[in-house]
């Protein structure tokens, strides 16, 4: 018996949201071998915020994806050039009647630290927690800013 082909084999192509090497290192990172382990007094996987950091030419600019999380269970310290952000989500009471099929949400207390590569200016931080997102914004102390040289002209 001879087996005939009616299709060719495809492959796919690979396309900029298939292979992006920073999404795929960043979720490398993320990966938790043990999250998947079933501890009980743990009650479920650990919540923990992913961070945006961008750097302007006058600021670091940090913004976090927070829902849940009320403005009171945020701490934010900065001492020198290391900032600090730490807070709580709270688990959802689970009443006696019922079950749940899936629970994938995540829950518990967060702790991040981050380096800044400068010294900043600690006393015009602005924070605010507008609709379940963290904005943070740190001056760079105005020694460390960029300045601009004027050019002499001789004759």
């Amino acid at each position: 018996m001879n087996l005939i082909r009616t299709r060719q084999s495809q492959s796919l192509p690979v396309t900029t949201d298939s292979f992006e090497p920073f999404r795929l290192m960043r979720n490398l990172l993320r990966w938790d071998p043990y999250r998947d382990l079933a501890f009980p007094a743990e009650g479920g996987n650990a919540f923990m915020p992913s961070f945006d950091v961008k750097e302007t030419t006058d600021a670091y600019i940090f913004t976090a994806d927070m829902p849940g999380i009320q403005k009171e269970e945020l701490d934010i310290q900065l001492a020198g050039n290391r900032l600090t952000i730490s807070g709580h989500r709270e688990t959802e009471e689970t009443k006696e009647n019922e079950r749940f099929y899936s629970q994938e949400r995540s829950f518990g207390t967060f702790n991040r630290t981050f380096s800044l590569p400068e010294e900043v200016d600690s006393g015009k931080v602005a924070a605010e927690l507008r609709d379940g997102v963290l904005h943070l914004m740190i001056p760079k102390s105005p020694e460390t800013r960029p300045q601009k040289i004027a050019i002499s002209h001789r004759s």
